[in-house]
């Protein structure tokens, strides 16, 4: 719960630091600029307030690792709810605008996950988790995409250390793949989930695992 309220605090006070020419730079998902992402965070905060507003009374199906569905095909930016999220952020023109709804809703997010009791349970996407659980797999969700958030902004923070290793954690927990010690958790999250290709020297410390990768999540 802590975690959650930490790593969402840091991406939503990112974005709210970025100046108006930044929103118009590439992002780290396929086809989308910052401000594509940075509106895909608004629609993310509101799925939270959704399923936190959303009690259920059964026995969780998935916890914060099988809530994940996996599979070997990265986004290409086609997908219909993809481009209907570029044509929102497009219609904000102004990125304050975009900045305001993303501290309104986004704040009401994390006020409301604070407030939650970790053991109850909720439904989303017609699945039963417990709140603790689901908020978990927020914090990976969180800290991909401040990762995508950052990936052409280097002078820009990433995010919160701790959520970088707890994300990894549940990266291996997923995929039952353990990523070399080596490397950093910024590197095995962003390898394993196909943000970036390895290099040689990378693929030859990967190993076997180099030819399961890119694990896409979703």
């Amino acid at each position: 719960m802590e975690l959650f309220s930490r790593c969402w605090a840091a991406l939503r006070t990112v974005v709210d630091g970025l100046p108006d020419a930044d929103f118009a730079r590439p992002s780290g998902c396929t086809g989308w600029l910052v401000r594509d992402l940075v509106c895909h965070l608004v629609i993310d905060a509101q799925d939270v307030l959704i399923t936190l507003a959303t009690p259920v009374d059964a026995a969780p199906t998935r916890d914060a690792a099988t809530y994940w569905e996996v599979t070997g095909a990265p986004p290409t930016g086609d997908d219909p709810l993809d481009a209907l999220t570029v044509r929102l952020a497009a219609a904000y023109r102004d990125p304050g605008l975009l900045k305001f709804h993303l501290d309104d809703v986004g704040g009401a997010a994390g006020r409301a996950a604070g407030a939650a009791d970790p053991g109850r349970t909720v439904g989303t996407r017609g699945q039963v988790l417990t709140v603790g659980d689901y908020l978990g797999a927020y914090v990976l969700e969180w800290t991909l995409h401040h990762l995508d958030l950052v990936a052409h902004l280097p002078a820009v923070p990433g995010p919160p250390a701790a959520g970088l290793a707890r994300s990894r954690e549940l990266l291996e927990r997923i995929t039952a793949a353990a990523f070399p010690a080596v490397f950093s958790d910024a590197d095995a999250l962003l390898l394993g989930t196909g943000r970036r290709l390895p290099d040689g020297a990378e693929r030859d410390r990967l190993g076997p695992l180099a030819a399961r990768l890119p694990f896409v999540l979703g």
